[in-house]
């Protein structure tokens, strides 16, 4: 995953302590430095609105994922308030201690961060503050995680959806208000013609499309290169993947019934796992949201593949509930047991489809859902357990944190999507700090 890029101001007035201060830079510039590839960064602290000026000239035509906005003393807010004349990005609002008690005040920098604060939320400008000294390990976690969700927001601004085919009748929450998604994450769609892409794609000459097969059989156990299925598995993700790099798409929601099996001939469920192995999440039933769920997932899980699935069964045994597919999953999902087994798709009876159960493993459950008031976030820590595959499909048995009974009873009742998003990491820090970020109510079952 690429690093991300930050801007370091640190800030200060010379009629406070700048020497104790100028330790406090170099330590903090250090940090960054070692943890972070691109830095901009001034040469010593600006103690003047004049002088930040000038420095954020320099960064006119730079692309900038965080701004860490140090109050390496107390300083007004002309300071914040010329920052954001110039930058747009998130804000992460960093107050030093005090290097001494007894005596004079020597920096007052937690006043600064509370002065900085106090502006950016007039100018509702987003923003976190985090409090400690550069080798600190606490801080370091803080400011961590601060810049991946940072980096995150700015990347949702660029995804863009390829949305191949209208979901399924009486699947309304795969869709989306298109206007609302963009002005509240940044998220954009671009829409393909299901019909036209299988017309298209069958027209494709072999050696085209023969090479898709060949990266599925490196991972999927079982693959028969001759089957019919498999064939037009390979034509049909080859133009899809010439359509996303055209489009600059970065994730798919693809209606996979009734077409693929009536028109096409095929499931659509090798196809969206290849895909979301390959780092294109993509979502069946044209899930919309259930795409971005997953890219989020994955961009804070640095770079893993995501799980999308339905909830299907509970187990008050081990305070367990099952997510499940047809047949969708990345291949590296697979139990090592097992591996990645190809198959048919369990109703249809068509292939090629996968068919595993999912590795154990800690795992966090989320899903950005969307209600008549406007958007949320929905959170849940698990462990996904080292049992038999429970059906025949894709799935997964995860064990809850919270009683499993209350809290399926409490998603029924708050009306959530059926498509959960799951993914091998604890991310579930990050996802809270998304939510404040995005200001989208937030629900957390611990």
């Amino acid at each position: 995953m690429q690093s991300p890029t930050v801007a370091y101001i640190p800030i200060g007035r010379k009629t406070f302590d700048l020497e104790a201060g100028e330790l406090y830079r170099k330590q903090s510039s250090n940090w960054l430095r070692n943890n972070y590839q691109v830095v901009y960064e001034p040469e010593e602290i600006l103690t003047s609105v004049e002088d930040l000026e000038k420095f954020l000239k320099t960064l006119t035509d730079k692309h900038i994922d965080s701004v860490i906005y140090q109050s390496v003393t107390f300083a007004d807010g002309e300071f914040i308030a010329k920052v954001i004349q110039y930058r747009k990005e998130p804000v992460v609002v960093w107050s030093v201690r005090e290097p001494s008690v007894g005596g004079r005040l020597r920096l007052n920098s937690l006043t600064g961060g509370n002065s900085t604060s106090n502006v950016l939320m007039h100018h509702r400008h987003p923003f976190m503050f985090v409090l400690g000294n550069p080798d600190e390990k606490q801080l370091h976690k803080q400011l961590s995680r601060q810049i991946r969700v940072n980096t995150l927001v700015q990347k949702l601004k660029q995804l863009k959806i390829g949305v191949i085919g209208e979901h399924p009748p009486g699947f309304f929450f795969s869709d989306t208000d298109e206007e609302l998604l963009y002005k509240k994450l940044g998220v954009s769609v671009q829409k393909m013609d299901l019909l036209e892409a299988f017309k298209k794609s069958v027209e494709l000459p072999e050696e085209e499309w023969a090479e898709a097969i060949d990266r599925a059989e490196k991972q999927v156990i079982g693959l028969n290169r001759s089957d019919e299925t498999v064939r037009k598995f390979a034509q049909f993700s080859t133009y899809v993947k010439k359509y996303i790099e055209k489009e600059d798409i970065t994730a798919l929601a693809v209606r996979c019934w009734p077409e693929f099996f009536n028109e096409l001939g095929a499931a659509a469920c090798s196809t969206l796992s290849q895909f979301t192995e390959d780092g294109v999440v993509s979502s069946c039933e044209s899930d919309i949201h259930g795409a971005v769920s997953m890219f989020i997932l994955q961009e804070l899980s640095d770079g893993r593949a995501p799980y999308l699935g339905d909830l299907v069964h509970v187990n008050e045994l081990n305070n367990s509930v099952v997510f499940w597919h047809c047949g969708a999953g990345a291949y590296s999902l697979a139990s090592p047991s097992t591996g990645a087994q190809s198959g048919v798709h369990p109703n249809r009876k068509m292939g090629f489809t996968m068919d595993f159960g999912l590795k154990a493993g800690e795992v966090t459950i989320f899903r950005l859902g969307y209600t008549p008031d406007g958007y949320r976030l929905l959170i849940m820590r698990g462990e996904a357990l080292d049992v038999p595959q429970p059906f025949s499909g894709t799935s997964v048995e995860v064990k809850l944190n919270g009683n499993v009974s209350e809290t399926v009873s409490d998603l029924m009742e708050s009306g959530y999507e059926p498509h959960y998003a799951v993914v091998y990491a604890d991310v579930a820090d990050d996802l809270k700090q998304l939510g404040k970020q995005l200001n989208i109510p937030t629900e957390v079952y611990a």
